[in-house]
């Protein structure tokens, strides 16, 4: 018993080194042989709500997003619905700074245009503006508005 015992375990042994070289080369020979995609067969899968809402469609698509109402741009203001609230100096340049009709603030410079005319200039104290039209209609002669910086206190 003995005998067979020790001749197992040196056959083992003996054919443990071969068995992984085998096992070895063919790993090697598996990596080097490249896959044949056009054999792969692709699955292809689909949802299907039954009845739910479908979490992967547009919630936005085929349908109109309606702007807010109110001005978005200086552009689209008036020069009569805007008051002057500041002028701040950076440096050498002049900004404006101009509540909306809908009370948000906005910096205005030279040049800048409204729905009926444009800035002019910019004092330290006053910021002329050029009207061109009133109403839409457009004027045979410009003309010049000055808002000032609390009027009142003077």
């Amino acid at each position: 018993m003995k005998k067979t015992t020790w001749f197992v375990i040196l056959a083992f042994l003996w054919a443990s080194p071969a068995i992984s070289l085998t096992a070895q080369e063919q790993t090697k020979q598996e990596m080097d042989e490249k896959p044949d995609f056009q054999q792969i067969q692709r699955k292809i899968y689909t949802y299907d709500p039954a009845g739910r809402r479908d979490p992967f469609r547009d919630l936005l698509a085929g349908s109109e997003v309606e702007e807010e109402q109110g001005t978005k741009t200086v552009s689209e203001m008036s020069i009569d619905d805007i008051n002057l609230i500041g002028i701040i100096k950076i440096k050498t340049n002049l900004t404006g700074i101009i509540r909306g009709p809908q009370g948000f603030p906005y910096k205005i410079h030279d040049g800048d245009k409204f729905k009926d005319g444009f800035v002019l200039t910019i004092d330290e104290k006053k910021v002329i503006f050029r009207k061109t039209k009133n109403r839409g209609i457009p004027l045979s002669k410009p003309i010049n508005v000055t808002k000032e910086i609390n009027p009142e206190e003077r």
